[in-house]
């Protein structure tokens, strides 16, 4: 699996995101808080995946996305949200590679990276 950024500024939810990741083989290069810091270890880390959160303090996901955009083209983005509406996860879609909501993580995280790695190999 390829290196892994997961950004969320709630320490539990990125503790259960790792152990997830961990159960299921995959494992993370870094961890970040907010969208700026999330910049800063894209910038070290080169990850090939970033899950990133929306609602952050310092810098939303969709700010650090654009960013991401730019700054490290081939990095795959996969947006890891609350908002589970159909349209919000439409509306998401020009900025990210996947969306995937928090609430069905444990069926629908693996199968979006599957999908991404699959995509680039």
């Amino acid at each position: 699996m390829p290196g892994i950024l997961l950004v969320d500024d709630h320490p539990t939810q990125r503790d259960a995101i790792r152990s997830f990741l961990a159960e299921n083989n995959i494992s993370i290069c870094g961890e970040a808080t907010d969208g700026l810091e999330a910049l800063a270890k894209t910038r070290d880390l080169s990850p090939d995946v970033v899950l990133l959160d929306i609602n952050m303090p310092v810098m939303n996901g969709i700010q650090a996305a654009r960013e991401l955009r730019r700054i490290a083209p081939a990095a795959r983005i996969i947006f890891l949200t609350v908002h589970d509406a159909p349209e919000t996860a439409a509306a998401l879609k020009h900025l990210a590679d996947d969306v995937v909501a928090k609430s069905s993580a444990a069926t629908e995280l693996i199968p979006a990276l599957e999908r991404l790695a699959e995509k680039h190999t």
